[in-house]
């Protein structure tokens, strides 16, 4: 048996899941999911198509001490759902800010997962930051949804690049202060 060993990065418990680390039997698990077009064109850093390699490499670099984002599964397997319900992320930033990032497996939207996911991730602030900014797709506006409803403050427009589209997109950017 291999035990991973997981730096900076606690376990965070909610009402229908868990926020834990990635582990290496993850990886299948994110080439399923997030190769699903419906998920990787609403993020700007999954490509389309997405390689059993290349989610490897993701949970890879998610696992390492010198990461740049901590990154958690949503596990559900603790309610007998999926082991993986989802991704969330966060982004230390300077001046106490941390940028934060979600996808939820499609057969689990319009659940409240990714709405339970943020708050539950903002409530246990493990990067002890000040603020929170996240940027969304306009032509996601679930996730809009998702970020009003955790209290963040839409601040204006912007754009990013989409790896699975291929292109810049038209941006909304979110705030809140913590």
């Amino acid at each position: 048996m291999k035990i991973e060993e997981f730096v900076r990065q606690p376990i965070i418990a909610s009402a229908r899941f868990t926020l834990r680390p990635l582990r290496s039997q993850d990886a299948d698990y994110v080439a399923r999911y997030a190769n699903d077009q419906k998920v990787a064109q609403m993020t700007s850093s999954i490509p389309h198509p997405l390689s059993l390699d290349q989610a490897r490499a993701f949970v890879a670099r998610s696992m390492a001490e010198d990461r740049e984002d901590d990154v958690w599964a949503l596990d559900g397997s603790g309610s007998g759902v999926s082991p993986l319900l989802g991704i969330i992320s966060l982004k230390a930033l300077d001046r106490g800010q941390s940028e934060i990032g979600f996808w939820v497996v499609p057969e689990f939207w319009n659940l409240g997962y990714a709405t339970e996911a943020v708050n539950t991730l903002i409530a246990a602030n493990p990067q002890g930051c000040t603020s929170v900014v996240a940027c969304v797709f306009q032509d996601n506006p679930t996730s809009a949804r998702v970020l009003s409803a955790a209290g963040f403050a839409n601040l204006g427009e912007a754009e990013a690049f989409s790896l699975a589209r291929g292109t810049h997109v038209p941006t909304w950017t979110y705030l809140k202060t913590i």
